[in-house]
């Protein structure tokens, strides 16, 4: 499930820990005021351009329920994160599957041409790991008339300066989605939050549930937030461990395509067969431990992979090359 393979921050475990009654008794704040006035203090914006809900996939159905009319039509690059396709048959919106190139990597000129009224972006990709350039990012939000969301789940995964997030101040067709779950080890806390204009916030404050964050959720999540040193550290460490591993995977004959998430995309050496993907994960599967096979027509002859700690790659590692022979 790419969750972080390392704990929360010690913060957030110590307002786990300190939390009275007080906070299951009263309504949480509505607005998650000052939460969001920390993620905009944190990444430059204004409080107005800034919105919190129930995990990214709240705000991604709210997005649709607000912006998305019934039987138009959204545009994602393929393979695409599977969420969205879900919801968009929910809404009775189309979702047309544009083809990335041989190598995965997104073709910004296909998305233009698809003929949709929205674009979905999950930058870095899931399931592929391939990142989109900022400068191609902006090219898109730039000459597409419609609305654009860029999902940035696994951005903090990857090198530096990469986020669209500034592209807000210029274009008002763009919502930057983000969550608590990944980077900030919080996947049961449940919080995502997202950034765009002024308008188009309002409009989701207006859409959206009355306490969509539970009172919890709020400090967990901000008590994280404001421990940038410990996110910066574990992922680094991801980092490094998924840089290592796909170092090891080359050793043993696997094609890599190169990430910048918290999980690998791979192809098992040629020599295995046909079926080599499917027989991994299942061999794997026999003795515990967990990978993700995809019966999808570009995806059969590939495994994608969790990054965990380093012990626990060592573990994979060292099944893998006793499956395969090595």
């Amino acid at each position: 499930m790419n969750e972080n393979p390392y704990p929360p921050s010690p913060n957030v475990l110590k307002v786990l820990r300190t939390t009275n009654e007080e906070a299951l008794r009263l309504y949480p704040d509505a607005r998650c005021d000052e939460l969001r006035a920390a993620l905009a203090k944190q990444y430059g914006v204004d409080k107005d351009q800034t919105f919190c809900g129930n995990g990214s996939s709240e705000i991604i159905s709210l997005i649709f329920t607000v912006f998305v009319e019934s039987h138009s039509r959204i545009a994602i690059p393929d393979p695409f994160f599977s969420l969205y396709h879900s919801i968009a048959s929910i809404h009775q919106v189309e979702c047309v599957r544009v083809p990335t190139r041989d190598d995965f990597s997104v073709d910004v000129d296909l998305l233009l041409e698809s003929g949709a009224h929205v674009i979905v972006l999950v930058n870095p990709n899931a399931p592929t790991g391939r990142l989109l350039p900022l400068s191609e990012v902006e090219r898109l939000v730039n000459h597409f008339p419609g609305l654009v969301i860029v999902d940035e789940a696994y951005i903090d995964f990857a090198e530096s300066g990469l986020s669209a997030i500034p592209l807000i101040e210029r274009y008002k067709n763009l919502v930057v989605v983000r969550t608590f779950s990944k980077v900030y080890s919080l996947c049961g806390a449940r919080v995502g939050y997202c950034f765009s204009n002024k308008t188009l916030i309002t409009a989701l404050e207006k859409g959206k549930s009355l306490y969509n964050v539970n009172v919890v959720s709020q400090k967990l999540a901000l008590a994280a937030l404001q421990d940038q040193e410990y996110m910066k550290n574990t992922t680094a460490a991801v980092q490094r461990t998924r840089d290592e591993f796909c170092t090891d995977l080359y050793r043993l004959g696997f094609d890599v395509i190169p990430s910048q998430t918290n999980f690998i995309l791979c192809s098992p050496p040629p020599q295995i067969g046909d079926n080599g993907a499917q027989e991994l994960y299942e061999k794997l599967m026999e003795r515990n431990i967990y990978v993700r096979y995809f019966k999808d027509t570009r995806l059969f002859d590939k495994l994608r992979i969790s990054n965990g700690t380093k012990e626990e790659m060592e573990i994979l590692y060292n099944e893998l090359h006793r499956l395969l022979g090595k």
